[in-house]
């Protein structure tokens, strides 16, 4: 009897191998299918926070989601913020820009910088100085325009005087005919040589002058 318990033993331990075999090997076939759809995620980017040039200038901690000088003076750029803090002091730039909305920051972090540099480069004048210059040479300009465009009136009037001159001399050759031009040029060119009155020679009338002074010698 100890020997049949012993084989009915065995025999449910071999089907229970049997079973968890089976259960196995069916396992991955049916887990195949969802790994190969659903890829791995990739891995998160690392994010590199680095101080504005602001923060680092001023050698404080810099939180760039809170930082308001962050958005327009960034580390790559550090001159740029050294410029407006020499002339502006950074408690005066954060004022500012703390009291004006998002839409005109950048405008007014750029007029403080051309500012700065301004003042920086004309410490007595500033910006007011490069104001007048370029006021001064708009009016050069504008005064050199004026002139070249009187002279492009003047140019076009003579050359419409022009035209108009040269429009009547061809009216006024296609109204007479070749030979009676030709001989008017000759009359207007010479008019002691050719005389209208009379159709008499100037050198007829000299004679008969000197005949006449002639005449008492020889009576």
């Amino acid at each position: 009897m100890a020997v049949q318990d012993m084989e009915v033993s065995d025999a449910s331990v071999t089907n229970g191998n049997t079973n968890t075999s089976s259960t196995t090997t069916s396992s991955p076939q049916s887990l195949s299918p969802t790994s190969s759809s659903s890829p791995p995620p990739p891995p998160p980017t690392p994010v590199i926070i680095s101080p504005c040039a602001a923060c680092k200038i001023l050698r404080r901690r810099c939180a760039v989601e809170k930082c308001v000088l962050a958005p327009y003076f960034p580390p790559t750029e550090p001159a740029k913020f050294t410029i407006a803090h020499r002339v502006f002091g950074a408690s005066n730039i954060i004022k500012l820009l703390q009291d004006l909305p998002e839409s005109q920051r950048a405008d007014a972090v750029s007029s403080m910088v051309y500012e700065a540099g301004a003042r920086i480069r004309d410490p007595v004048y500033g910006c007011a100085g490069a104001i007048c210059q370029l006021q001064k040479q708009v009016s050069e300009l504008q005064a050199q325009l004026a002139k070249a465009q009187a002279e492009i009136l003047t140019m076009q009037h003579q050359q419409t005087n022009l035209v108009a001159l040269l429009c009547m001399e061809m009216a006024q050759s296609a109204s007479q005919p070749p030979a009676q031009q030709f001989v008017d040029n000759l009359i207007v060119a010479s008019p002691a040589i050719y005389p209208t009155s009379n159709n008499t020679s100037p050198f007829l009338d000299e004679t008969n002058a000197m005949g006449s002074m002639w005449e008492p010698l020889w009576t």
